[in-house]
């Protein structure tokens, strides 16, 4: 899939919301306050756009009656999230004035992605952004499996109650888990913001998406063509997600918050995927190298503020706009060399490999071809 700007765009935003939102705390301070506030829901903004695109790159050739080719999916995932994450880990892991928070969970929770699972959030609150990471890494593992099962025998009723049921899973799971809880807000974010079946509502609306578009092309080509009506119902709905949300920890934005906003998030990618119409089309200066960046940028945000506050933290406290623009240039140089030095090179690389398998592979060939 070639890149969009309007997904692009998206991208950009998911990943400057997030970074304001970690920021808020470092010296950014009330003023940036409205933009920082709702930034957490930045990840559920990657979430749609996650569950869109990786839904597509599986349902696509499954919906032609090809075979998914299985190494070339997980070689693409492997060498498109590990180099750059493990970089990152051995700084957060070596190199203490790197974490955020003093404490740090053990290396194996990372490798394993079950941090998300077991952390010990009251104690262990450095490179804890790894949650969101150990959510995609469950997804990339389990859905081609769910998605080949579901469409042996391909049916509009399947998609359509498979989504459903896990919607009105999750809300129930939470609704549960949230009555037993008790005031602590560690304890809410270990058991009700971090865990993957708590947070599915985002791939699982993405995906919905991926399998409109593959299973029902006339149906995704009209909502193609009415794509800035989408993105108005997008904002008014993440309006709305916003007002139940004000109290983060409380049952409504707990039990129905994520289901909303995720409903909010995916009309948003839906709008941004059109090829034909504006919401596709539009350019914003510095939006493309955000989004290409986005993922070294998420990894390496929280560390880059931690350096620049042990560093000037304390000169940094009384000056909100310098504060800002000192933040913001460590986070932009951190993700940047990272991005330049790690991830494309393994981009590269990984392109190179694929296209390898794809010149000596008849099977890799066949499931390449449009």
């Amino acid at each position: 899939m070639s890149r969009l700007p309007g997904l692009d765009l998206l991208r950009a935003i998911a990943i400057v919301w997030v970074m304001f939102f970690h920021a808020a705390g470092q010296g950014l301070g009330s003023p940036w306050m409205p933009m920082s506030q709702f930034g957490w829901m930045g990840v559920d903004l990657f979430f749609a756009l996650s569950g869109y695109l990786i839904g597509w790159q599986v349902l696509r050739p499954l919906s032609e009656g090809r075979r998914l080719d299985f190494k070339d999916f997980y070689l693409r995932r492997a060498l498109r999230v590990l180099p750059a994450f493990w970089t990152v880990l051995a700084l957060y892991l070596l190199w203490p004035a790197f974490r955020e928070r003093p404490g740090l969970e053990s290396g194996w929770q990372f490798f394993s992605f079950t941090l998300n699972l077991l952390i010990d959030y009251e104690r262990n609150k450095a490179f804890s952004h790894a949650w969101s990471l150990c959510v995609e890494e469950h997804f990339y593992l389990l859905f081609p499996l769910l998605a080949i099962a579901l469409t042996r025998r391909p049916a509009l009723w399947k998609g359509v109650a498979a989504v459903i049921a896990l919607a009105l899973a999750g809300i129930a799971l939470r609704a549960w888990v949230w009555n037993g809880l008790d005031d602590n807000a560690n304890h809410w974010v270990e058991r009700i913001y971090y865990p993957t079946w708590m947070r599915l509502d985002g791939l699982l609306f993405g995906v919905a998406l991926a399998a409109l578009r593959a299973y029902r092309p006339r149906a995704w080509a009209a909502m193609m063509r009415r794509s800035g009506w989408l993105a108005l119902a997008g904002a008014a709905v993440l309006a709305a997600a916003m007002w139940i949300s004000r109290e983060r920890l409380g049952f409504a934005a707990s039990v129905f918050g994520f289901p909303l906003i995720s409903l909010a998030m995916a009309l948003l990618v839906a709008a941004g995927a059109s090829e034909q119409r504006w919401t596709g089309r539009l350019r914003i200066p510095g939006a493309g190298w955000l989004a290409a960046a986005s993922f070294s940028l998420y990894l390496g945000h929280k560390g880059m503020f931690a350096l620049m506050a042990g560093a000037f933290g304390e000169a940094l406290d009384a000056r909100p706009l310098l504060a800002f623009c000192a933040y913001a240039a460590a986070a932009l140089a951190g993700g940047a060399l990272l991005h330049y030095s790690v991830e494309r090179p393994f981009l590269r690389l990984r392109d190179g490999l694929i296209r390898s398998r794809r010149a000596t592979s008849p099977t890799a060939s066949e499931a390449a071809a449009a």
